[in-house]
């Protein structure tokens, strides 16, 4: 049942990625594009999760364990580092340059997009490369 679920939560999230326009590079790139043309319908994307997500986190907060699992599974880090913040940046930049983040590169590569298969390739090279010097470093 938890694999079922997962599959059918994955393909609506995907679903709404492509139907919001996030899975859209340049449709990305323009609502981050603040001061040149920007096209702030992404906007009313996002306020529209708030509004869903908003009510379904305060009530799955008062639930002792979730719906389809056993327990909760949250990071173990609780505070705001150095690390967190330069790789929020990291991500933001990334973001910005290709208009794609890891959510819609995987619908688009479902789509057969080269350039989400390009950015795929790089983004798990960068985290491998991040492994490797934090290796080195440790």
């Amino acid at each position: 049942m938890m694999r079922i679920s997962a599959l059918l939560l994955g393909l609506l999230f995907g679903f709404g990625l492509l139907l919001s326009g996030m899975a859209n590079p340049a449709k990305v790139q323009g609502f981050l594009d603040w001061f040149g043309d920007w096209d702030a319908t992404l906007a009313f994307v996002m306020g529209g999760a708030v509004a869903l997500t908003l009510p379904l986190f305060q009530w799955a907060a008062k639930r002792s364990r979730p719906l389809l699992a056993g327990r909760w599974y949250a990071p173990a880090a609780q505070g705001i580092d150095r690390r967190l913040i330069w790789g929020s940046a990291l991500f933001g930049i990334g973001w910005g340059l290709a208009g794609i983040c890891p959510g819609p590169a995987l619908v688009l590569l479902g789509l057969g997009r080269l350039d989400a298969l390009v950015f795929l390739v790089a983004m798990v090279a960068g985290m491998g490369g991040w492994q490797y010097w934090q290796h080195r470093v440790n």
